[in-house]
C-alpha cells in the first residue's frame, strides 16, 4: 500500500509548484521508511515549506496531555511552529499570512475524543474564511474503517473532545472525517484528500506493513486504541483509566476497588471479545498517582466482534453499583468546570443512568445513533 503523502509526492507534488505550504503533521507524519513529512517536504526542490504547525502534544510528541504550547521555532529547519493546542485551541489569521496551502498528515485513532481531527477541523474553517486551501494526506483507520459505535454528541455537549455530533467509534480515516467535516458542518473551505492506495475498509493498522508510531504519550498500541472509545469514558470519574502506567487505558482500577470481583462479575456479562483478569498497579502519574489501585485488565480475544463502547459503559455500570459511595464523577477546570462525563459521552444522560443504576436507555439511545450515522457516512466514504 501507500500512504496518502506518499502517492502525493510520487504523483501531485508538481501541482503546488510555487505555492507556499504550511503543514499541520506531528511525530506521525512518516512514510514507510519512517521519514519524517518535514523533512521529505522541506528537502524538496518542488515544495517551499514556509510553516509547521502543531496539534495537542506537539509537533514532535512530547507535551502531556492537556498542555497549552506555545508557539517556537523548529531547530530541526529553522521553520516557525504554531501551536493549534494554544489557550484558544484555534488558529489565527496571522498564522496563514505565509500560506497559500495547508497540508495534514496526522495519524488519527479513530475515536471521536481524539482532538487532532477537531485541529484539522479548526483549520478547515479559518482556511475557509481565508480562502485557502487544504489537503489532507490521508492514513488509515487503524481499528478498521467499518465499525462504527456508539450515541452522537447531543447539543449543549460539544466541546474539543467532542465538536460535532458523531458517534464514539467513527470507522472514517482522517481524510473522510475531513470530508464530513466540510459538507455537513458547512465548513466548505477548498479541501482537497490525497488517498491512500491499496488499503481495505476491513484492514486493521496489523494488516498493514506499516510500522506503529505512537501519536501521543499513551497511544502504546492498537489494542490501546481499539479499547479507548471504551476506557476513555473511565477518564470523566475519580477511577484510575491507566495514565502513569505501561498499559493506559487498558487497565482500569482505584484503591477501593477488588479486583477479583470486579474481574468475575465482568466476566460473568459475557462480553463479546474481551476477558477481564483481576490486576494490581500503581500509577506513577495521573490520578492516584503513587498508590496501590486493583482493578481490571482487559485483554481483546476477538477484534472483530469486540464493541469497545458497550464495554467501557458496562465496566462503568459494575464498578458505580457495586461501590456507590467511593466511585464519583469529576468537574474538569479547563472545560468550565463541567462534569467530563458528560462532554466524553457527549450528554448528561450516561451519569444519570449510572446514578440510578439503569443504564439500557442509554445502551439504545447508542443503536439508535450508529444507524442514523451509518445513512450519513455513506456518502463519505473514499475506499471500498
Amino acid at each position: 500500500m501507500q500512504l496518502g503523502v506518499e502517492v502525493f509526492l510520487e504523483k501531485y507534488v508538481t501541482q503546488f509548484q510555487g505555492k507556499r505550504i504550511g503543514l499541520l503533521t506531528n511525530l506521525t507524519g512518516v512514510n514507510q521508511q519512517l521519514e519524517s513529512t518535514i523533512d521529505l517536504f522541506f528537502h524538496h526542490k518542488n515544495i517551499q515549506l514556509t510553516t509547521l504547525f502543531g496539534p495537542e502534544h506537539g509537533l514532535r510528541g512530547e507535551v502531556k496531555e492537556g498542555e497549552w504550547i506555545d508557539s517556537t521555532i523548529d531547530s530541526y529547519t529553522g521553520l516557525p511552529v504554531y501551536s493549534l493546542y494554544n489557550k484558544d485551541k484555534k488558529p489565527n489569521p496571522n498564522m496563514l499570512k505565509d500560506v497559500d496551502v495547508v497540508f495534514c498528515d496526522l495519524q488519527d485513532i479513530g475515536s471521536r475524543y481524539y482532538t487532532f481531527i477537531y485541529t484539522l477541523a479548526n483549520m478547515m474553517r479559518l482556511c475557509s474564511d481565508q480562502g485557502k486551501q487544504v489537503v489532507v494526506l490521508d492514513r488509515p483507520n487503524p481499528i478498521n474503517g467499518i465499525d462504527v459505535e456508539g450515541n452522537c454528541v447531543q447539543t449543549g455537549f460539544t466541546s474539543f473532545v467532542g465538536k460535532y455530533p458523531i458517534p464514539i467509534r467513527h470507522g472514517f480515516t482522517i481524510g473522510e472525517i475531513a470530508t464530513l467535516f466540510n459538507d455537513e458542518f458547512q465548513i466548505k473551505c477548498d479541501l482537497e484528500v490525497i488517498h491512500m492506495e491499496g488499503w481495505s475498509r476491513t484492514d486493521y493498522f496489523s494488516d498493514t506493513d506499516l510500522l506503529w508510531v505512537s501519536p501521543t504519550p499513551n497511544t502504546t498500541g492498537i489494542d490501546m486504541c481499539l479499547l479507548y472509545p471504551g476506557t476513555c469514558l473511565i477518564e470523566g470519574t475519580n477511577l484510575s483509566e491507566g495514565r502513569g502506567t505501561t498499559k493506559p487505558f487498558e487497565v482500569v482500577g482505584a484503591p477501593f476497588i477488588n479486583g477479583r470481583q470486579l474481574a468475575d462479575e465482568m466476566n460473568q456479562l459475557n462480553l463479546a471479545g474481551v476477558l477481564f483478569r483481576p490486576t494490581v498497579f500503581k500509577p506513577y502519574t495521573s490520578k492516584h498517582a503513587n498508590k496501590v489501585c486493583e482493578g481490571v485488565a482487559l485483554h481483546i480475544t476477538d477484534r472483530n466482534h469486540l464493541q469497545p463502547v458497550q464495554i467501557g459503559v458496562r465496566l462503568l455500570e459494575v464498578i458505580f453499583t457495586r461501590y456507590p459511595e467511593q466511585a464519583q464523577f469529576i468537574r474538569s477546570a479547563d472545560f468550565n468546570n463541567r462534569y467530563f462525563i458528560d462532554l466524553l459521552a457527549g450528554t448528561d444522560e450516561l451519569r444519570k443512568q449510572l446514578l440510578t443504576q439503569n443504564i439500557a436507555p442509554f445502551i439504545q439511545q447508542m443503536k439508535h445513533d450508529t444507524q442514523a450515522f451509518l445513512r450519513i457516512r455513506e456518502a463519505y466514504l473514499l475506499y471500498h
